[in-house]
């Protein structure tokens, strides 16, 4: 990867005093546009660059979606010489995973360094520790993990290790918060845990109270980050249409939470973890991908249809289907990102045993595991980077460089490394955007998209070279806030165009006209190893070969492979 020797956890600023009495809290001095660039050192000069590039600085910051001033959208790049197309310095693209379980987890069983070494070994460049939100967790295991963590980073130079935690969300599902390393990192995801967790409060339950209390949550963790109690703060919905719980409303109110000042909650997961689950029995646990196999509880948001309980092409139904729920928050004009992670607990064809020294409730964890003797096939989860990766184009190699590329929406996924790399680019009138930006130009400028699709450069996991089939540019309209906030579809969201792949190495270049662009737009990629495929739930006319829905028992992953990405905005004045 050729990463340098800048490791460990950086800080971006100095931790001082409390600022808790001072009305307005400061900004991270890279946010702060009454800080002269001159005044900023190296570190932050680089973050206020990257911020600049995402459009995240100035006077869109406090607005919701690209519609207003540019909040989560790109300013104009000045080109490249024509003909030329790459940009002088391209970003640092990390794989990694932000949902992962060790012993400090109830149904936990590995150490930190396991999952550490594991994913460093399965090419994780970072890593995020979310042990679940309890009682137990919040009451000692926040600090109990710290220890094992800040072992593993000194372990583990090449791999940027998170800690944060599997928060329960009240009224709604999991979802994955992490936090800057720094002196605050126990102390502000402590306090969260014990004052936001559904789990923790009693607030499981979908009522508008506990609805706010997700919100309060989230405005905490950015006034952290506004006091300087940690250099940043993110929070990701894990698998969010497993149990129905996560409503279209709730979802918006997520990410208009904290006004974008700095944005906290940012995206889903677009795959769960448990991807082991669907291998059949007797080799496999033989239930369903990503264990969704659940239905509608007293909690679930009635207009969801059945067929959202389960897995598309191993892909949650939000993100799966072409105008559904993930299009219409695009169709709004909302930065809302997609990731793929392995949650992993339990590894499938493992041979430790949970350790049965000691005593969950007391110590906080289980102790170190111990040797089976056996094999187990009756687990659904892979080892971070087996099967799932999330890949962030990065400014540089540092937690900051991770957090912004997150939060900026530079993000692709794949499964079962069906692809070794992605290169998107928008382009017109002498401007470029790539992931999560946005192309400003003039009304009727011509536009086309680029996407350099580097083909698997080698066998995965499961000791095969994948062959991707197909590539799949899907568009949409930007509409605008909708007038209902449990809106989940949009109709407006297809499949404009597929491409077939006939190579089998190398790189790929994919290139899409758009046109004379005349009204606000998106578009983002899929692509498929063409294995499995169905018409998707809107008909033939959006998505004529889409993710198939999961078979239950019987949904080997590595027979199924999908890439996906995030979008890119076209916005023409």
């Amino acid at each position: 990867m050729g990463h340098g020797h800048a490791h460990g956890p950086h800080h971006h600023h100095h931790h001082g005093h409390d600022h808790g009495h001072e009305t307005t809290a400061p900004l991270p001095a890279a946010f702060d546009t009454s800080v002269p660039d001159e005044a900023l050192n190296p570190e932050q000069k680089s973050r206020r660059t990257l911020l600049r590039r995402a459009g995240l600085l100035g006077a869109g910051l406090a607005a919701g979606t690209v519609l207003s001033t540019g909040a989560g959208a790109a300013p104009a790049h000045a080109a490249p010489a024509a003909g030329n197309g790459r940009r002088g310095k391209g970003f640092l693209w990390l794989a990694g995973d932000h949902h992962i379980h060790t012993q400090y987890s109830s149904d936990g069983k590995y150490r930190v360094v396991d999952q550490v070494r594991q994913g460093a070994k399965h090419g994780m460049d970072w890593l995020v520790i979310t042990d679940h939100g309890s009682a137990t967790h919040a009451k000692i295991g926040v600090e109990k993990v710290n220890p094992d963590i800040k072992e593993a980073r000194a372990a583990y130079e090449d791999t940027l290790v998170f800690q944060g935690l599997e928060w329960n969300i009240p009224a709604a599902e999991h979802g994955t918060v992490f936090v800057h390393p720094g002196p605050g990192e126990v102390a502000v995801l402590k306090q969260f845990e014990n004052d936001y967790d559904g789990s923790v409060k009693g607030a499981s339950d979908s009522t508008p109270a506990n609805e706010a209390l997700a919100v309060a949550g989230l405005n905490f963790l950015a006034e952290q980050v506004r006091r300087r109690k940690v250099g940043d703060a993110l929070m990701l919905a894990n698998h969010p249409a497993r149990r129905g719980v996560d409503s279209p409303h709730e979802i918006r109110a997520w990410r208009d939470a904290t006004g974008t000042n700095p944005q906290i909650a940012v995206g889903f997961e677009g795959a769960p973890g448990h991807q082991a689950a669907g291998l059949p029995k007797p080799l496999g646990m033989g239930r369903a991908r990503g264990i969704y196999d659940n239905n509608p509880s007293a909690n679930s948001f009635p207009g969801y249809p059945l067929e959202s309980y389960r897995t598309w092409g191993g892909f949650d139904w939000m993100t799966a289907t072409v105008g559904g729920l993930w299009d219409s928050l695009l169709a709004e004009g909302r930065p809302w990102w997609i990731t793929a992670n392995s949650d992993s607990h339990q590894v499938y064809a493992d041979t430790a045993a949970r350790g049965t020294d000691g005593d969950f409730a007391t110590d906080g964890r289980y102790s170190d595991p111990v040797y089976a003797g056996q094999i187990d096939l009756t687990q659904g989860d892979y080892w971070p980077g087996q099967y799932s990766r999330t890949h962030v184009g990065a400014d540089g190699f540092s937690y900051a460089a991770v957090m912004d590329g997150i939060r900026a929406g530079r993000i692709w996924v794949d499964h079962g490394q069906l692809i070794s790399g992605l290169d998107v680019r928008v382009s017109g009138g002498s401007r470029w955007a790539t992931l999560g930006g946005a192309l400003h130009v003039k009304k009727g400028t011509r536009v086309t998209l680029t996407a350099d699709v580097a083909l698997a450069g080698g066998p995965n996991w499961a000791g095969f070279v994948p062959r991707l089939a197909r590539v799949d540019v899907i568009q949409g309209d930007v509409t605008g806030p909708v007038a209902d906030k449990d809106t989940f579809t949009a109709p407006t969201a297809k499949v404009v165009r597929s491409y077939d792949v006939d190579k089998t190495a190398g790189t790929v270049r994919v290139t899409f006209d758009l046109g004379r662009v005349d009204r606000p737009l998106y578009v983002r990629l899929r692509g498929t190893d063409g294995n499995r495929s169905a018409v998707g739930t809107m008909g033939a006319e959006v998505d004529p070969a889409g993710p198939a829905l999961d078979v239950v028992g019987d949904a080997d992953p590595w027979r199924d492979l999908w890439f996906y990405s995030n979008p890119v905005w076209v916005l023409p004045s």
